[in-house]
């Protein structure tokens, strides 16, 4: 009896050695380039970053590309634009995902499945593929080199993605609160606002997430609408270190650690709702 019991005590303890030893392995294999990313950027010459043998760390620490891509480059401004355009389109998407949403979830009519099925159709078309189009309207327009552009653009590109996910959660908000808020003399909108927005805040918060975050890291559009430097974004900043001949790669990871900044502290800081609203709202009731 004993030997059963001490067997299936080595036998657990193996199991939890083995699993976090997995995880320990899995940890490495997911943050290894974004240490080595760090890395190369407080590398400070390119003989460094192409030594044989590699060098995991730098020789010495050196802030050269980080001053290069603040001090001398405009990729702060690149950031800033960045962060107009995608703070602009993830409220103007959330916003709109809010009401449409409340709409699809809560009234019936002819086109609810239709429409439903065009947002979902949307997320599997590439966007590149309406870029030259797109480009020939906005040229006609005048609309070119223009964040508002960019973010009604990019206002658009999340809107289907966004309208889904807050249906979904909708749906799993009894009718009953809506009802008995109505009762007491709430209209619609004052019943929406007041008792049903404040339930979907993790929802909210995952579908504003999810636009910032796909608002920021965009370039095919940022590239082919805006050609002037005041208003180029952060990608685009990148994009142009990949030079004809060379990648000034210092600079690239330097801009690319500049660059998660903003998203990590948004996702950390919001999480919880993120996990949350994804798992919630995919499914429905």
């Amino acid at each position: 009896m004993a030997n059963t019991y001490l067997n299936k005590k080595t036998k657990k303890k193996a199991l939890q050695i083995l699993k976090y030893t997995f995880l320990m392995l899995y940890l490495v294999v997911v943050m290894f380039p974004f240490f080595w990313m760090v890395s190369t950027s407080l590398k400070g010459s390119q003989g460094e970053i192409y030594a044989f043998p590699v060098q995991y760390l730098p020789e010495k620490v050196d802030f050269i590309n980080y001053y290069n891509m603040l001090v001398k480059g405009n990729f702060l401004k690149y950031m800033i634009n960045s962060f107009i355009a995608s703070m602009t389109a993830a409220v103007g998407s959330t916003l709109i995902a809010i009401l449409a949403g409340y709409i699809i979830s809560r009234f019936n009519f002819k086109l609810k499945t239709p429409l439903m099925l065009f947002f979902l159709v949307t997320q599997m078309i590439p966007s590149f593929i309406m870029l030259a189009p797109l480009y020939q309207m906005l040229s006609a327009a005048d609309m070119t080199n223009s964040l508002w552009t960019l973010a009604l653009l990019y206002t658009n590109m999340t809107i289907p993605f966004s309208v889904v996910t807050l249906s979904g959660f909708y749906d799993g908000v009894p009718n009953a609160l809506e009802e008995a808020a109505q009762i007491d003399g709430c209209s619609y909108w004052k019943a929406l606002w007041s008792v049903i927005v404040p339930l979907l805040l993790p929802g909210i918060a995952a579908v504003f997430i999810f636009a910032f975050i796909n608002s920021w890291n965009e370039l095919f559009m940022a590239v082919m609408f805006v050609d002037v430097d005041a208003f180029k974004t952060m990608t685009v900043g990148l994009n142009s270190l990949i030079l004809k001949y060379d990648i000034k790669w210092g600079e690239m990871a330097a801009g690319t650690v500049l660059a998660l900044v903003p998203t990590m502290c948004l996702f950390s800081f919001c999480q919880k709702y993120m996990i949350e609203g994804l798992t919630s709202g995919s499914v429905k009731g």
